[in-house]
């Protein structure tokens, strides 16, 4: 199996063996209201080479990449949290439980990054000091968290870096751009690739814009974790063979800056999972 799947059973087995049960969760199931319990591990680290064709994608379960990047889109080309916005231009419905009421999911993502410039503060950054070591994006921001209520964050922080190579095209050195993705929590068999695969599109958006090559991709989390209506679809998972070939993500959008690429510029090529698609109960 290629590394992600790999990495992907190691860390299922370590929550179901290691793990332990948390106790008076916030989420509850969207079916019945009941407390959604997770069982989780804490402090987990993983790392890919994307310049090396290591790709964050399992293989174990069909995951939709083409919605996960327009999630992305929605939070840092439109810099909205207008739920509207995410329905009616990107065709995502999934975030309508966590209205505030207004229509909206509160002053959070989206509305983080706008009211901040976060993302056009990254984009000068990295180009008038690419070997700065400030490039961070964090949309946990509490003034933000305080004005609205509203879902705090999960990959809530990104940190870039430049680096130089020995590479060099057309008499100028190439240069790789690196990015840690944190999250506080990820509901690992729902939402764990999804986030990786998105910001992963984000690296490669941001390399382009700038004329760089996505380098490496890791991602620290906090609370990984397991909800306990699915630990069925976990042993399943852990049964399943993957590709043994890793998937490759290609973004063709010569001549685009940042904010004109869409998710139909992005190619996944090579990307056979295993079907049939698990379905999971939302804990919200």
């Amino acid at each position: 199996m290629n590394k992600a799947d790999a990495i992907h059973k190691q860390f299922i087995e370590r929550i179901l063996s290691e793990g332990v049960w948390d106790r008076s969760p916030r989420p509850k199931y969207a079916s019945d209201g009941k407390p959604a319990h997770s069982r989780f591990i804490t402090q987990v680290f993983e790392e890919y080479d994307l310049s090396k064709g290591e790709l964050p994608i399992t293989t174990l379960r069909p995951i939709a990449i083409e919605k996960a990047i327009e999630e992305i889109l929605w939070i840092y080309q439109d810099q909205t949290s207008d739920l509207d916005v995410l329905e009616d231009k990107h065709g995502i419905k999934w975030w309508r439980a966590w209205d505030i009421g207004d229509g909206t999911i509160g002053q959070r993502y989206g509305a983080t990054v706008s009211r901040y410039d976060l993302m056009n503060n990254l984009l000068k950054g990295l180009l008038e000091d690419p070997f700065g070591r400030r490039h961070i994006i964090s949309l946990l921001q509490e003034t933000d968290l305080k004005e609205t209520k509203g879902l705090y964050p999960c990959a809530f922080q990104t940190l870039w870096s430049a680096r130089s190579s020995d590479i060099y095209e057309n008499g100028k050195e190439v240069m790789f751009l690196d990015v840690t993705l944190i999250q506080r929590s990820s509901d690992y068999l729902v939402a764990g690739h999804i986030n990786m695969i998105q910001y992963v599109a984000l690296q490669m958006m941001v390399a382009h814009a700038l004329g760089m090559r996505v380098g490496k991709f890791a991602r620290f989390t906090q609370n990984l974790h397991i909800y306990s209506r699915h630990i069925e679809q976990a042993h399943e998972l852990l049964r399943r063979e993957g590709s043994i070939e890793s998937p490759k993500l290609v973004l063709n959008a010569e001549g685009k800056s940042f904010y004109e690429i869409t998710s139909k510029d992005f190619e996944l090529i090579n990307y056979n999972p295993v079907k049939p698609q698990l379905k999971f109960e939302l804990g919200i």
